[in-house]
């Protein structure tokens, strides 16, 4: 079959990964395999914006490799690399750093964000992400890009760079990629409010245990004005009523959206229930994750490879760049 066109998308290396990464991307990575050819990278140095030290960041760009790949990323097909070992990705970025207005950079709403939460480290990288990010999608000729609505801002922005540069040196070289909105938009974490994240310790990891998964589920915020068994309660505003209807067979759903609102079963029955459907849902990521924990090198071989086959495409595009420019 066919496929539709080229998807890139880039995570920053956070180690072993969460159900809101899956649910919020890694899934649709892996359908959109079936529609598209794929590049997916690990963006490493997107990462030094906001680390204070790389002691971890090889093993958490190897750790997040090992989710993707268990998870259902198929190397044979997809490109999966790490945003380093492309090193043309830095060029291009400083020629469309020539054709980004700075006032623009400082004015988005991400950035302001960012100068909030770390105002001792506004480094001239932080600066620039959009840039660099816009280098990622547009090095590997890229039509789409899958993101969640809180995002598609930042595709907007990229667009913007990638028509100034062609303008300016009137070429079509670039392509304006298009957005296409994930299916699960915002995971919300275990304290039932925010969103899920490593940084808030609201999360649950993909790779715990079935009995660590459990523990963590049984700390789940439910409906907050159910405080006993015999209270009915509201599915519609419960957090682990939203994960069943994710995770859990449909009869189930339906019978614990009755069942809920009668008080005919408490919320520690709900949660384990729900932490007995994840578990089923994950045996097969984590007997496949567990065969390539122990295949360190077959992992970095992958790395390797994806860094090959985009590095190919990388030095063409940028031949089509360096012309459009009129580089000596």
């Amino acid at each position: 079959m066919a496929k539709k066109g080229r998807v890139f998308s880039g995570a920053r290396p956070t180690g072993r990964q969460h159900l809101g990464n899956y649910l919020g991307a890694i899934k649709n990575y892996v359908a959109m395999q079936d529609e598209y050819d794929c590049v997916y990278c690990i963006v490493d140095v997107h990462a030094l914006t906001t680390v204070e030290t790389t002691q971890d960041l090889k093993l958490n760009t190897f750790e997040m490799a090992l989710d993707w790949l268990a998870a259902g990323i198929r190397p044979e097909e997809s490109i999966l690399f790490v945003q380093s070992h492309v090193p043309e990705v830095m060029e291009l970025h400083t020629y469309l750093s020539m054709v980004t207005q700075f006032g623009k950079l400082t004015d988005l709403p991400t950035f302001k964000e960012k100068v909030r939460q770390q105002p001792e480290n506004v480094n001239y990288g932080l600066v620039g992400y959009p840039v660099l990010m816009t280098a990622d999608i547009v090095l590997y000729k890229t039509d789409v890009v899958p993101v969640g609505i809180d995002q598609a801002p930042h595709i907007e922005f990229a667009r913007e760079i990638v028509r100034s540069f062609n303008y300016r040196y009137n070429t079509k070289v670039l392509i304006e990629p298009q957005v296409k909105h994930t299916e699960v938009l915002k995971v919300v974490g275990i304290d039932g409010k925010d969103k899920m994240g490593k940084s808030l310790n609201n999360h649950i990891e993909l790779a715990l245990t079935p009995d660590e998964t459990t523990k963590r589920v049984r700390e789940m915020v439910t409906d907050p004005a159910r405080q006993r068994k015999t209270d009915p309660g509201n599915p519609d505003v419960c957090n682990v009523f939203t994960m069943h209807k994710i995770m859990s067979p449909q009869e189930e759903v339906d019978m614990i959206n009755v069942e809920c609102r009668r008080a005919g079963i408490g919320c520690v029955d709900c949660k384990l229930r729900f932490a007995a459907n994840l578990n089923k849902n994950l045996e097969p990521f984590r007997a496949k994750r567990a065969e390539l924990a122990s295949q360190e090198s077959y992992v970095q071989d992958v790395l390797n490879d994806g860094a090959r086959r985009a590095r190919t495409i990388a030095q063409q595009t940028m031949k089509e760049v360096r012309e459009a420019m009129q580089l000596p």
